[in-house]
Formats: structure tokens, C-alpha cells, sequence
């Protein structure tokens, strides 16, 4: 096994005030289960247990106000975003701890998405490293945009618990005969225009396209480059997809656009504006984890 210096990673000195914010509900009550919240105490960290109601960006502004100088969280993808992007403003380093339904980000970050209680050592025995962060339209994100059909199952009560189902069935609500693909246009790095893509997926650095179990996972969170996946529903004539990488990208639209943000479902106003912020992030993980995801390790 290579070591973690070899892929970026350096020590770094506990911090002295760190806050855990932890979602409780997240990942059907992982953060219950494992009892982080007791396991982080015990360890000296300050811990926030959110409770129905509460704003997260409130608790984590705060935590900051208070001399926090350490910010991590348990939670799903939309809850590690939002702290994420306060340790971004403030310099603080970053601790993702894997509470969420599948943890992509914390995989892609070289977390051990088993082993959330050992997660904690990224506060008493981390090591760091910065990673780029997404931009659209000024709002960061961790992992990725999703626009068209994806960005409309977003939204539906459903996804949660079906992802794939509800995926299916807005699919052929979106490209059935009927019922026009969503009306999006862009231009790819070789000047090719795209109109009415099916799906539009811009990423905090490109996926790999390989086989499992690399397959859906970042090679690199620190390419200073977004990743662009763009795919073309039956019988438009145009080729079924394309992917590309780029530093920004323009996405027009006639109106909002449906979309989802690191999971959350939200409108955006065009032309929406994607951007990449290099080495924008210093997030810290265990010295005992491997600190790479699995298509990092491919040649």
C-alpha cells in the first residue's frame, strides 16, 4: 500500500476547538447506530446534533463565531456541502465523516466508509490536503449538478427511498413521445453545440468511466477541472452522449431550471454559470484510512 504522502496527503496538528455537526436521520440513522456523537465527545470534540427545524448554515456560523477551528459533520451529501462551504470561507479544515446512504464524497476522499467511529481520528490524528470545490451560479458543491431528468427526479418525494425507480419513470415521463426533453443548451470543449440534452451532469472533477468498483468514483479531487457528462435522449438526431473535462461552462435555459446540488433539489436561474475553484478546500481524514478512491489507484 502506498502511503498517504504519495498521494498529497500531510500531517497536520489536532486543532484545539473542533465542532462535529451531526444529522441524525442521515442514512437511515447511522450516526445513532455508530453513537458518534459519544465516540466524538470522547475525544474532546464539540458535537451539534441537529434537530427537525433547525438551519444548519445557523448552527455552523455559530460554531465559527465561537472560535471553531476545526468543522466536520455526519451527514448526507447536501449537509456535508453546507459545512463545507464555511470551512472554504474561513480557512478552517474540513472532516467528512461517512453517516450518509452511500458516503460518494467520503469515497472519493479516501474515507473507509465502514468505519465512521475511526473516521473521528481526523480530528486527534488527521492528516490533510486541499481539493477543488464545484462552483454554479456561486453556489459551491462537493460532488456534483445534476440538470434534466436527474435534476427533475431530484425533486420528487420518492427519490430518497427509489432512486433508481424514480429515475426510470421521469425518464419516460421526460423523453416520451410526448413530452419534450428538457430545454437546455451548451457547448462542449471542441465548440459542438448541445441542444435539449436528456441529462446534463457537471462534476467537482471528472468521474472515471472503468469498471467497478471504480466505476462512479473521482480519480482526483484536485485536476482544477469540472467534469461535463452530457447524454441525448432516442430519436434527436444527435450523438447519445458525450464527456469532456473544462474549467467552466455556461448552461442556457429559456426559464429556472430543476436541478439537484450534491442531492438537494433546487432551482437555478440561467444562464447557469459552472466554475472550478482549485485547491479551494483543506479537508483532513484519518492517517489510517487509504486517502484514495478506488479509480485513484488505477494505472
Amino acid at each position: 500500500m502506498r502511503p498517504l504522502s504519495h498521494f498529497g496527503w500531510q500531517t497536520a496538528d489536532p486543532p484545539s476547538r473542533p465542532v462535529l455537526f451531526v444529522n441524525p436521520t442521515s442514512g437511515g440513522g447511522t450516526a445513532v447506530r455508530a453513537a458518534l456523537a459519544e465516540h466524538a465527545s470522547e475525544r474532546g470534540i464539540t458535537v451539534s446534533v441537529l434537530t427537525p427545524g433547525q438551519r444548519l448554515a445557523a448552527l455552523v456560523d455559530e460554531a465559527v463565531a465561537g472560535g471553531a477551528d476545526a468543522l466536520g459533520v455526519a451527514g448526507g451529501d447536501g449537509s456535508l456541502a453546507i459545512v463545507a462551504a464555511a470551512a472554504h470561507v474561513h480557512g478552517l479544515p474540513f472532516v467528512c465523516i461517512p453517516a450518509g446512504t452511500r458516503n460518494h464524497f467520503a469515497l472519493d476522499l479516501g474515507v473507509a466508509r465502514h468505519d465512521p467511529v475511526g473516521a473521528l481520528e481526523a480530528f486527534t490524528d488527521g492528516v490533510e490536503r486541499l481539493i477543488d470545490m464545484g462552483a454554479v451560479n456561486g453556489r459551491l458543491f462537493l460532488n456534483n449538478v445534476s440538470l434534466g431528468i436527474y435534476g427533475d427526479a431530484v425533486r420528487q418525494s420518492t427519490y430518497r427511498d427509489a432512486k433508481m425507480r424514480t429515475l426510470l419513470d421521469t425518464a419516460r415521463n421526460v423523453l416520451g413521445p410526448n413530452v419534450a426533453a428538457p430545454d437546455l443548451h451548451l457547448i462542449d470543449e471542441l465548440g459542438h453545440e448541445h441542444r435539449d440534452p436528456a441529462v446534463v451532469l457537471v462534476s467537482n472533477n471528472p468521474y472515471a468511466f472503468a469498471p467497478p468498483p471504480a466505476l462512479g468514483t473521482r480519480p482526483r479531487l484536485d485536476s482544477g477541472q469540472l467534469g461535463v457528462v452530457v447524454l441525448h435522449g432516442p430519436g434527436t438526431g444527435a450523438i447519445p452522449g458525450r464527456a469532456w473535462t473544462v474549467a467552466s461552462l455556461e448552461v442556457g435555459a429559456p426559464g429556472p431550471v430543476h436541478a439537484g446540488v450534491d442531492g438537494e433539489a433546487v432551482d437555478l436561474s440561467p444562464p447557469l454559470e459552472f466554475r472550478i475553484a482549485p485547491a479551494a478546500l483543506r479537508v483532513r481524514i484519518s492517517a489510517h484510512h487509504p486517502g484514495v478512491s478506488p479509480s485513484g489507484l488505477l494505472p
